[in-house]
């Protein structure tokens, strides 16, 4: 039996969705180096793998990712949304994700998960102001509204159209807090090479 290679490859990408999956926790960060040219952007000037991040919430089978990012559906808006896993990391958007785990109680872990809920359908905004809302900032936010301080600092900024200080990606992943837990090289099928399976 021969299995076409665009079909092997996603077979592939979602064995290791679900072997990844396996590990998560409501409450995980899910860091993520994405495929657009603004998160090889991102990613030249925070010096790191990661573009992205968002929080895992929900239940084994179910899990979900709650985000704050620009538009990434056609007509769709720049806002805090709630995306399935499996699109939050699909080739077309993810090339590699990581999940990590903050050092928390189970208390904390359900206050941050609420707090970003409660923010579903907020404006995503870049920007030098307490009041603008990005993809790092939210997670922080949670997490500092759940009584946890994941220690990390803000990086001064001074590039065409970004000044002032900034909380990147790469910069939260090294938080003291967080442990990773899993870690996936997303497969796409555009690249996947020409595999075939023995005969049957």
């Amino acid at each position: 039996m021969r299995i076409d290679r665009n079909l092997w490859g996603a077979l592939l990408f979602f064995a290791a969705e679900i072997v990844a999956a396996q590990s998560f926790q409501e409450g995980d960060l899910i860091f993520r180096e994405g495929t657009e040219w603004v998160s090889e952007a991102v990613r030249i000037v925070d010096d790191g793998p990661f573009s992205h991040v968002g929080m895992i919430v929900g239940s084994e089978g179910r899990w979900q990712v709650l985000h704050a990012t620009p538009a990434e559906r056609p007509g769709g808006s720049d806002i805090v949304i709630l995306d399935d896993l499996a699109f939050f990391i699909a080739p077309e958007r993810s090339r590699h994700f990581a999940v990590y785990r903050v050092w928390a109680n189970t208390d904390q872990s359900e206050k941050a998960v609420r707090y970003l809920r409660s923010q579903l359908g907020k404006t995503f905004s870049i920007g030098n102001d307490e009041k603008d809302l990005y993809c790092t900032t939210l997670v922080w936010r949670a997490w500092q509204a759940a009584g946890v301080d994941l220690k990390t600092p803000f990086t001064y900024l001074n590039i065409p159209l970004i000044s002032g200080e900034y909380l990147l990606p790469n910069v939260l992943s090294r938080s003291p807090l967080l442990t990773e837990v899993a870690q996936k090289k997303t497969i796409s099928t555009k690249q996947t090479p020409n595999t075939s399976l023995p005969d049957q």
